[in-house]
């Protein structure tokens, strides 16, 4: 690997933990368009390498969240489960996906992030009597089940990790406080991507030495961004990070098109 390109993949790692720890969002939508679009990465390939990234940096970020008290996962134990399930259905279905469809489904889940993360930091501040409450207990796990599936089929399916969807299933359902919800989305994330990442790397579509290069640059942004993600303005960065992801989006696939 070239030292330009090392470079290159470093900084691509360092916007990733940026983005993991400050916004709770997944960094496959840093890492996925800029492996095809400058390094030359197959779609099936670089998601399976951001998956890889996303795992460690979930883990990294978390562990922050977890020495402040912000971590609950027995709540949320169903959505993992689901999760875990569905990254294996995903990622198996990936692999009879050819390159160019895999690229346009990966490029319309970017915008629909890009949307729904705008979305979350005009509503930063969410109330969680609003949120949706259930009489019986089974009918709670049932649903986070269902949820966590349908989130982990997309995780395997494109490499999103599903951090905005996760947090707000348990923001609206589980009704924890946002720096918990954050703390715990980000633990099972982490969890979802790992599935994922087995299915990915059971195909060979792993890129071991360029995920280690692009994680190194996304642990030393995610240790600095969770330490200091509460004395910076959210919401300005919810909407700076949103409308990158929207354009990397329709930016896919406009170059599919014209290939």
């Amino acid at each position: 690997m070239q030292m330009l390109t090392i470079v290159g993949v470093i900084i691509v790692g360092l916007i990733t933990g940026t983005v993991t720890s400050l916004i709770g969002a997944s960094g496959v939508c840093v890492v996925v368009p800029a492996l095809t679009l400058f390094f030359g990465l197959n779609s099936h390939l670089a998601i399976g390498t951001s998956l890889m990234v996303d795992v460690i940096t979930s883990i990294v970020v978390a562990i922050n969240y977890f020495k402040h008290g912000n971590v609950r996962l027995q709540a949320s134990l169903w959505i993992t489960v689901g999760s875990i399930l569905g990254a294996q259905l995903g990622s198996h279905w990936a692999g009879m996906i050819n390159d160019t469809s895999l690229s346009m489904i990966f490029a319309v889940v970017l915008i629909i992030s890009g949307i729904a993360t705008l979305k979350k930091g005009v509503n930063n501040h969410f109330d969680s009597q609003k949120g949706i409450h259930f009489k019986s207990s089974f009918t709670q796990a049932l649903l986070l089940l269902i949820i966590g599936s349908v989130i982990g089929v997309i995780s395997g399916l494109v490499g999103a990790g599903g951090g905005v969807m996760i947090l707000l299933a348990i923001i609206f359902i589980l009704h924890y406080p946002v720096h918990q919800a954050v703390g715990t989305s980000t633990v099972i994330m982490a969890i979802t991507a790992l599935s994922s990442m087995i299915g990915y790397a059971r195909q060979g579509n792993v890129d071991w030495l360029m995920g280690l290069f692009i994680a190194s640059g996304a642990v030393i942004a995610g240790i600095i961004g969770a330490r200091y993600a509460n004395s910076i303005n959210e919401e300005k960065l919810n909407r700076v990070i949103s409308w990158i992801f929207i354009i990397l989006g329709f930016i896919m696939i406009g170059m599919r098109l014209i290939h």
